[in-house]
């Protein structure tokens, strides 16, 4: 039997984590995301996936609270590979509400793996808002159980096609709308990858792998789009709290959550408002000379 880990124990997306923005309490305030802070202007787009729940609406909440204008995408609806539920459109049109209802952000329900759902929402970002500023790849899904070598095609494919395909895909529709931007440019391309992408992670190969496939991906395009004045830039978080714990507690036979904890330096799990407040900051001018980096926000998970 097939079972799953967890968005949470891994630092994967909002896809795979069960909080809404209310629940997470993904504010501009919370993650200390206002306009200065983060230093949007006042024609700042973005265009965030898995941004129903989690770290996707933590990020759109704080993206919002500096001035961003958002376009927020999510699959809302479950996936027959994943043995958990996703997203629901309310969720997604909550967290819209969240970032100022329809004047300041818009939701799009799609697929990473579907290009063309990908391309309508950035083309709905240069409809909407006028242009492109930062695209975030947030969305993501986690399961296994199983050793490497027992692996289904389809748990391989599916873990590969999401996390890492669906990366691949937001790049491909959101760089030449960056680059639609007059110099000088500010562009932002900003992935989640995990902590597992740096640390083998048990009966977890699959998602370990595209993570790790993301931060490659990521450090080619900051190569390919610095002469742009573009930058591409990973986070890695550690274990987030979200209710995808309690999955993985069953897999690794923990009986509460919060023994997650243990992996971290900081003896405590995160709150997907952290990984936010960095994904918020990397989007910002404030960050204009960093590109290539995956920057972890673990509580201390990979530095023993």
């Amino acid at each position: 039997m097939t079972t799953v880990g967890t968005a949470e124990s891994v630092g994967a997306t909002a896809e795979s984590v069960g909080a809404t923005a209310e629940s997470v309490g993904a504010t501009a305030e919370s993650v200390g995301a206002t306009a200065e802070s983060v230093g949007a202007t006042a024609e700042s787009v973005a265009v965030i996936t898995g941004a129903a729940r989690g770290i996707g609406a933590a990020t759109a909440t704080a993206l919002a609270g500096a001035g961003w204008n958002l376009v927020l995408v999510d699959r809302c609806a479950d996936d027959p590979h994943l043995p958990y539920h996703l997203a629901r459109p309310d969720q997604l049109e909550a967290v819209v509400e969240a970032c100022g209802g329809a004047e300041r952000a818009v939701g799009v329900i799609a697929d990473v793996r579907d290009q063309a759902g990908l391309d309508r929402a950035v083309a709905l970002a240069r409809d909407r808002f006028g242009g492109l500023d930062a695209a975030v790849a947030v969305a993501g899904a986690v399961a296994g159980g199983q050793e490497a070598w027992k692996l289904s095609d389809d748990m391989w494919s599916a873990m590969l096609s999401i996390n890492l395909d669906g990366t691949w895909r937001l790049a491909r529709a959101a760089v030449p709308a960056l680059l639609e931007r007059p110099q000088p440019r500010h562009g932002r391309f900003v992935a989640v990858a995990s902590a597992g992408s740096s640390v083998g992670l048990y009966l977890l190969s699959a998602y370990t792998a595209a993570k790790a496939g993301v931060v490659g991906l990521v450090r080619s395009l900051a190569a390919e789009l610095a002469p742009h004045g573009i930058t591409a830039n990973a986070i890695a978080p550690g274990s987030t709290a979200g209710t995808m714990l309690d999955a993985s507690a069953a897999v690794y036979g923990l009986t509460e959550t919060a023994q997650f904890a243990e992996h971290h330096m900081l003896p405590r799990l995160l709150e997907p408002a952290e990984p936010a407040a960095l994904i918020a900051w990397l989007c910002s001018p404030q960050s204009s000379g960093i590109t290539g980096a995956v920057l972890p926000v673990d509580a201390g998970m990979t530095a023993r």
